[in-house]
């Protein structure tokens, strides 16, 4: 099976000379591409100059996350049977590649997986971005095995199982180029962020599994393009999330969810001001403006889509069961899946 393993970089030099080292020793089995998204620092020069056996594809700007990797995606000069979507800041373990693509190569249902994530500086800690699989509650909030909001679990082996999953990390994630095609890639418009919960819930309405594979895992350092506390991080994640699930959810869900998630921001909005986050408040009042401009088009987008009700999905409500029952880690969560 021939794989892709696919940086997306942008003024990542120092991450590129420090991760790809980790990449090329143990992906013997995939090409290694760097796609440079409009760079003007010298990462070009430096993958030229020390790295000539990585392709280069080369973007004439800053596309962002997703339509960054969509143009990656249509740039490559060979077929692939699987496209590996890798942060510049993840270190790569040895046989990383294997166990996932035999997993995939097992089912021609799955189309998107991932491995188990770790912190590059914590390495027995899941990592925030993926954790040990993604999934999202009733209301449309993401969490994953061993991440609840900001609570990081230890890997002790309590997530050593396989298993499906709602939604992959964009840190690292594996897909089936057939399916990615079909799909369309990642929706651009989203520029960065729930771009890949986005693309994992529209492979669940197409019919695919969505997995989970422990025996391979990487290290990632998380956050490296976009500090942590950052108004336009926020303006992302809030503006992409409505976004995501007008699109994606049932008919008889979305009205009374986009209600309730509307009003809940706003809660999330007044906490950010009282707390003296005045760019954080903005970004959530420009969030919910840009998402209200984007409804003929959201619309169009669910039309294509189909809407229908899938699995995996926590039919509890994480708010509550995290902050006011201190339920902090991912088996103590009293909910069931779908």
């Amino acid at each position: 099976m021939k794989t892709a393993v696919v940086i997306l970089n942008w003024n990542g030099r120092g991450m590129l000379e420090r991760f790809l080292p980790s990449v090329t020793a143990h992906s013997a089995a995939a090409d290694v591409v760097v796609a440079d998204n409009g760079s003007t620092d010298d990462s070009v020069a430096f993958l030229q100059a020390r790295y000539p056996q990585v392709k280069l594809a080369q973007l004439d700007k800053n596309y962002g996350f997703a339509e960054g990797y969509n143009k990656a995606m249509k740039a490559l000069e060979a077929d692939y049977d699987y496209y590996v979507l890798l942060n510049s800041d993840v270190e790569c373990t040895p046989q990383w590649l294997e166990p996932v693509v035999a997993m995939m190569e097992s089912d021609p249902q799955i189309a998107i997986a991932q491995p188990k994530l770790l912190m590059y500086d914590r390495k027995d800690t899941f990592e925030y971005a993926g954790g040990a699989g993604g999934f999202i509650d009733r209301y449309g909030y993401p969490f994953c095995r061993g991440r609840l909001f900001s609570t990081l679990e230890k890997d002790h082996g309590q997530y050593d199982d396989p298993c499906d999953i709602f939604w992959a990390t964009g840190a690292c994630m594996f897909v089936r180029a057939s399916v990615w095609k079909a799909l369309g890639g990642l929706d651009g418009d989203f520029f960065a962020h729930m771009e890949e919960i986005d693309f994992c819930w529209r492979a669940h309405l197409a019919g695919y599994r969505v997995c989970y594979c422990p025996q391979s895992t990487v290290y990632h350092v998380g956050g490296g393009t976009l500090p942590k506390s950052s108004p336009f991080k926020t303006e992302l994640n809030f503006r992409n999330n409505l976004s995501m699930l007008y699109k994606n959810l049932p008919e008889e869900r979305r009205g009374w969810v986009l209600a309730a998630r509307m009003w809940l921001d706003r809660v999330a909005a007044v906490k950010f001001l009282l707390e003296g986050h005045v760019g954080e408040y903005r970004a959530v009042r420009k969030a919910h403006r840009q998402y209200r401009a984007w409804k003929p088009q959201l619309r169009e987008k669910r039309r294509k889509n189909g809407t229908h009700p899938v699995s995996e999905v926590y039919l509890g409500w994480l708010l509550p069961e995290y902050y006011l029952l201190r339920r902090t880690e991912f088996t103590s969560l009293k909910g069931r899946f779908s």
